[in-house]
């Protein structure tokens, strides 16, 4: 039972409760199954609902909770929704059934075989860049775009919409160079040493690298165990200032950010389709400045291209 001091919320709305659940990044709310508002709204587990901190909302997947760790007047988040809506113990939470969303039905068409057009992959990608999706959904969004199953127009479409749904860098030289390894084998890091040689000999080379997809560790997990990697945008435009050059992880930037949700539910999935990785590399090279990249492209038994068809 709650306490008789315990501060009592207003109708339609719950005190929050730090229960300090990581999930991952992913937007999760943990609720007592008689609380007023599930039994009002008719809330079930595994619901998509919207959760309003003050100004701040997000959409969230609701966990019913049923235990004693939740009073029926409190509710919890996870710890990427807690930084999302800057949660506090005791705040107001207010939660209310998600919005519908129109993309969802693009998405279905998909993968039922059909093809997506401009404008419906700009909406897919921007309510993943929103975490509108539940990773279901970019699970699902992932599995149909697999195996084939984008064509060219499609795959182009989706980078310049991954391109679209964040920020974009400029930089004052007529050459802006980079470089990308596709990955997927063990102890393949050249491009600290790359960078090294074009700074060395002028180029401007502001490199952005993603985190592991399908390996233990990417470039710029790598880049993290010897310096920080998580600059600004400011702080990269200092950087490659100074000495010409940057090893950056591109997700701490805003440079294409659906690319950083969809590899979060591709590692888990340990599926890195074509598609997907033309696009995730050229977005995210668009998106800062690059405007001529040399892609190193591994192949062989062990890596992400089996063989080499010319």
């Amino acid at each position: 039972m709650p306490s008789v001091d315990a501060p009592v919320a207003p109708p339609g709305c719950l005190r929050f409760k730090a229960l300090g659940i990581d999930t991952w990044q992913e937007h999760v709310i943990y609720m007592h199954p008689d609380s007023a508002i599930c039994r009002s709204e008719g809330f079930a587990a595994q619901a998509r609902v919207e959760v309003q901190i003050g100004q701040r909302s997000a959409i969230a997947t609701l966990n019913l909770v049923g235990s004693g760790l939740l009073e029926k007047h409190e509710v919890s988040l996870s710890a990427s929704a807690v930084d999302s809506l800057m949660a506090r113990p005791g705040d107001e939470v207010c939660v209310r059934h998600a919005p519908s969303l129109e993309s969802l039905r693009a998405l279905r068409a998909k993968i039922y075989g059909g093809h997506l057009d401009a404008k419906q992959l700009q909406e897919i990608i921007a309510d993943i860049s929103h975490e509108r999706y539940a990773d279901v959904h970019i699970a699902a969004f992932l599995s149909a775009c697999a195996s084939g199953r984008m064509t060219i127009k499609e795959t182009i479409d989706l980078t310049q919409a991954m391109v679209d749904s964040g920020e974009r860098l400029q930089w004052d030289r007529a050459v802006v160079a980079d470089k990308h390894c596709v990955g997927g084998l063990p102890g393949n890091r050249t491009s600290p040493i790359v960078v090294a040689i074009c700074a060395a000999a002028g180029l401007l080379l502001p490199k952005t690298s993603s985190r592991a997809i399908t390996s233990p560790a990417g470039t710029a997990d790598m880049m993290e165990t010897l310096t920080r990697v998580n600059l600004s945008a400011a702080e990269l435009r200092c950087v490659v200032g100074q000495v010409g050059a940057s090893l950056a992880w591109g997700g701490a930037l805003s440079l294409s950010p659906a690319d950083d949700v969809l590899i979060r539910v591709e590692r888990a999935l340990d599926v890195d389709s074509d598609a997907q990785l033309v696009a995730s590399i050229l977005s995210k090279k668009i998106a800062a400045g690059s405007t001529h990249v040399l892609i190193d492209v591994p192949v062989g038994p062990t890596a992400k291209l089996l063989g080499c068809r010319c």
